[in-house]
């Protein structure tokens, strides 16, 4: 299901708050069938750009209009939404289907494997769209796969921008122990109570 805005995102702020751009961890991002290697990592960007085809876009190889993405994220999220920004003249995604916490998903699990969801997709060029999850079934994700089975009848599938929408629940388990360690003070770095004339706080 999709559905359109009916006032200004920019004025009303909600793309901002509920965009979960912030939380993709990009490094890892991939794509299977890309023309161009690493090109995938260039279609998330701020919702505010996403207009923007001056840059690198996400292209399947010639006669092979297949792509399955790879996106995980830094904090477990809740997707409300997803927007797909595709080609011009055919070339935009015509199906979506979504795997959630799939790591290392090839284009043989995509098609033996049901997904959590799938939508069939329209051209959506001005960037208005937004294709609704099924909330209940978008809850705890620490990554997400996209698979785009072909377009809409060009030779090769193009998308500009890929957006989500949601929140942020927490952490993950990892990052959190990382910043863990790294704010417990090293007692060597700190001089004693007798060196200072002073008392020091202890953290345990």
């Amino acid at each position: 299901m999709a559905c359109t805005h009916d006032h200004s995102c920019e004025e009303h702020d909600c793309s901002s708050e509920w965009s979960l751009y912030k939380h993709i961890d990009l490094p890892k991002v991939s794509a299977l069938n890309e023309a161009v290697p690493g090109s995938v990592k260039s279609v998330f960007k701020a919702w505010e750009h996403r207009l923007d085809f001056s840059g690198e876009l996400l292209r399947s190889n010639d006669g092979d209009t297949e792509l399955l993405v790879f996106v995980p994220f830094t904090s477990d999220v809740k997707i409300k939404s997803i927007s797909i920004v595709g080609g011009p003249e055919r070339t935009s995604p015509a199906r979506m289907r979504a795997f959630i916490n799939r790591e290392g998903m090839d284009f043989s699990d995509a098609q033996d494997m049901q997904a959590v969801q799938e939508w069939e997709l329209v051209e959506n060029l001005q960037g208005v769209l937004e294709f609704q999850t099924r909330y209940a079934k978008f809850q705890g994700v620490s990554s997400i796969t996209l698979h785009f089975p072909g377009n809409l009848g060009g030779t090769t599938t193009q998308i500009h921008y890929i957006g989500f929408k949601g929140e942020a629940t927490k952490l993950k388990r990892d990052t959190v122990g990382t910043i863990v360690y790294e704010l417990r003070p090293n007692p060597a770095d700190h001089k004693t109570k007798a060196e200072t004339g002073a008392g020091l706080s202890h953290v345990g």
